[in-house]
């Protein structure tokens, strides 16, 4: 028979075991749908960015840096400030870039590949599941306070220009964003939120 001693000594490795073979739903409550609820609370944000593109032609990365501002559920604009001013709004289905006395206006809906990467990045700030599942196949690491979301795309069309994306974030707060190309170029943004008055 064994000692009384021994099976309460016992009690945490078994406990240890029992959580550790546990069905992740039971342990855990943070999922995709919990984030995206998260995220669709902000409503506005305010952040500045540096984004590192990393290009198999160039020996060293070309670094920018600037501001991001978003609306829900569609306004999300991205001003360059160095190491040229450019600024990029993209408002429902219209894309409008500006370089110096130049400016380009797009409809997204002719061009698909370029839409659906669009809505990578607004799909996860809006916390909509729905427009992201149309493009990519979602996973999500991580907890809470420390999260990421991995997009591959469904399409072959945008897979033969986006490998994946990666966007990690804490709470309702997007951190930042890695892209890898197909062709091995990548970029990563970091995301540092701006606190408005």
């Amino acid at each position: 028979m064994t000692h009384p001693v021994r099976l309460f000594r016992l009690a945490p490795i078994v406990l240890g075991l029992v959580l550790a073979t546990a069905s992740p739903a039971v342990l855990a409550a943070w999922d995709i749908q919990q984030l995206m609820d998260s995220l669709a609370q902000n409503r506005s944000s305010q952040a500045s960015f540096v984004e590192k593109k990393t290009i198999a032609m160039l020996e060293r990365p070309v670094e920018s840096s600037g501001q991001l501002f978003y609306t829900a559920p569609d306004h999300l604009e991205k001003r360059t400030l160095k190491p040229k001013p450019e600024s990029m709004v993209i408002d429902g289905g219209d894309l409008l870039i500006e370089r110096g006395r130049q400016k380009h206006r797009l409809q997204l809906q002719a061009y698909p590949e370029l839409a659906a990467f669009i809505d990578s990045i607004r799909g996860t700030l809006a916390g909509d599941r729905q427009a992201l599942e149309r493009n990519y196949q979602l996973s999500l690491e991580g907890t809470a306070e420390r999260w990421t979301l991995q997009l591959l795309p469904r399409d072959d069309k945008m897979l033969a220009v986006v490998q994946r994306i990666r966007i990690t974030g804490a709470r309702d707060q997007v951190r930042s964003i890695e892209i890898t190309q197909a062709d091995g170029d990548s970029s990563l943004m970091s995301i540092e939120k701006l606190v408005t008055p």
